[in-house]
């Protein structure tokens, strides 16, 4: 069942002509693009740790090592890995990669100030195996999420 909406049923309450749904077009305008500008600088509620953690899911392992620490988080369905830096700042080489039991890895390598990845996998009823290195110094999990 579809539903027709016009000017009239946008309008003010009790306005039947279709002047009083401008304003109200304008108002919406201006209310999308502040939540839209609040999306990008950060929004509400946005705190370095969740600055820097875009893997969906719950946080699954984190491995210290010399330079950074390596975060996995699982979905149902999918595992993802992010390799971040202990101090971030000049461009440095780093590279995280997973790979599901039986796939093949998935990898982001390059020169990062902040953090490498995120790498995503379909991991459904399989193990991954995840390693990062952060300026040569290197952490890696066995097989794990099993």
């Amino acid at each position: 069942m579809g539903w027709l909406v016009n000017r009239a049923t946008i309008g003010r309450a009790g306005v039947p002509d279709g002047r009083a749904g401008r304003g109200g077009s304008a108002r919406l305008l201006v209310l999308a693009l502040t939540t839209a500008l609040g999306l990008v600088i950060g929004g509400v509620g946005a705190t370095g740790a969740s600055a820097a953690s875009v893997c969906a899911g719950r946080p699954a392992k984190t491995l210290w090592f010399g330079t950074g620490e390596l975060r996995v988080y699982k979905t149902r369905s999918y595992a993802c890995a992010l390799a971040v830096a202990a101090k971030p700042g000049a461009r440095r080489r780093m590279s995280v990669q997973i790979q599901p039991r039986g796939g093949r890895p998935v990898v982001d390598s390059g020169s990062f100030t902040r953090q490498a990845g995120p790498v995503t996998v379909h991991a459904l009823n399989r193990c991954v195996r995840v390693s990062g290195t952060i300026s040569g110094r290197t952490g890696s999990t066995g097989w794990i999420l099993c």
